[in-house]
């Protein structure tokens, strides 16, 4: 360390140990009281949410790569409400669902829970829902899924899948469902008996002969899998595995990533919205210029570095980037210029792909019952118009 290196503060501890608390206490949670692991002492694949710790924890991980690494038919399940859009939280999963599938060529099955968003409440009706969906479809195609390899399930579109969650309802009790998701008697029943169509979802690509299945979700979604994972052997299907990455907090440093809180960046963002945002992100910076240089920030709570750490990255580009903060070479505006400069390459790359997906592109990749005339759906709704 060079010489004029100084250490945090009791203070500046106390701070860092109650951000890291917050960054990790579901994913601590998951681990102490409901069976996951963390992701070591195991083979991990050479990408990058592996190597910077951004996949956290999990469920049977190694047995999923071992089953794998045997060329064993296999393929992932991740999901997405269509109530909301994508942010650039979610990039780490969909970065590494596309590790999967341009490394192995993997199938990936991606329920769009447009059903869940109507009993829940949020969104106004099923056209809605099915508008929402099919824009999320061109959002991920855009983002890079394989449209020959992927299969968007929109379950008013592909009822198909009820069969299935009505098969697996046997399995699970009112009682469990209250108590793993807190619902109550006064709440509809189409949000009690969701369960059973989310687990359909997880379990589907086994109905169709691939039974080495991987879920890669947030820390907070974990409940639902849990459900899936305890039906699965009651109907002879395997339990599926499951991969955590770690919660990545809102630019205001405090909470989950919204539109309603003005916390988040959304890859459709225009240019200034997202500067708003980003360059008003909670920083680890001193109070002025030059107490910083003097004291240098403090990197482990700033939120441009978080993101800069585990989304944009390498390992030798992070660990430089944080020395220069700690030592006040580098100023907390910069670093947000840093982060601004990379979001925006991302994001203007997004738009352009973005605007050259067209129908027959989304139409390949979703899957639907025979009678249906998606052309016409599409068509009607007006998506690409």
């Amino acid at each position: 360390m060079p010489d004029n290196y100084k250490d945090y503060t009791d203070e500046e501890k106390k701070q860092i140990v109650e951000f890291d608390k917050k960054m990790s206490a579901d994913n601590e949670k998951l681990i102490g009281l409901f069976g996951a692991k963390k992701l070591k002492d195991m083979s991990l694949p050479a990408f990058y949410t592996f190597k910077n710790g951004l996949m956290y924890s999990h469920r049977d991980f190694d047995v999923f790569m071992e089953r794998l690494n045997k060329h064993e038919k296999s393929a992932i399940v991740s999901g997405f409400n269509p109530s909301a859009s994508i942010h650039i939280g979610h990039i780490g999963v969909f970065d590494t669902n596309l590790f999967f599938q341009k490394e192995y060529g993997m199938d990936i099955f991606v329920p769009l829970s447009d059903d869940e968003s109507y009993v829940s409440g949020k969104i106004k009706d099923q056209k809605d829902g099915l508008v929402n969906s099919l824009k999320l479809i061109r959002s991920l195609i855009a983002y890079g899924y394989d449209k020959n390899k992927t299969h968007f399930i929109i379950d008013q579109i592909y009822t198909n899948i009820y069969n299935l969650a009505i098969k697996l309802s046997r399995g699970i009790t009112m009682s469990e469902v209250k108590d793993v998701y807190g619902y109550t008697n006064d709440q509809n029943t189409g949000l009690h008996f969701y369960p059973a169509i989310q687990s359909a979802h997880v379990i589907f690509p086994q109905t169709l002969g691939i039974r080495n299945i991987l879920v890669p979700i947030g820390p907070d979604e974990d409940a639902h899998i849990r459900v899936s994972r305890d039906l699965a052997p009651k109907f002879g299907y395997e339990k599926v595995a499951v991969l955590h990455s770690r919660f990545m907090p809102g630019f205001d440093g405090d909470s989950k990533m919204s539109k309603s809180k003005g916390n988040a960046v959304f890859l459709l963002d225009d240019e200034k919205a997202i500067k708003k945002i980003v360059l008003n992100a909670f920083s680890g910076g001193r109070a002025s210029v030059d107490e910083h240089r003097k004291l240098g920030g403090i990197p482990e709570i700033d939120i441009s570095y978080l993101y800069l750490k585990y989304l944009f990255l390498d390992k030798d580009e992070a660990e430089k980037l944080y020395d220069d903060y700690r030592h006040g070479r580098v100023l907390s505006g910069e670093m947000k210029k840093l982060l601004l400069e990379k979001v925006l390459e991302r994001t203007e790359k997004f738009k352009e792909n973005y605007s050259k997906v067209t129908a027959k592109d989304i139409k390949k990749s979703i899957m639907v019952n025979e009678e249906i005339d998606l052309d016409s759906v599409i068509e009607k709704l007006g998506i690409f118009s």
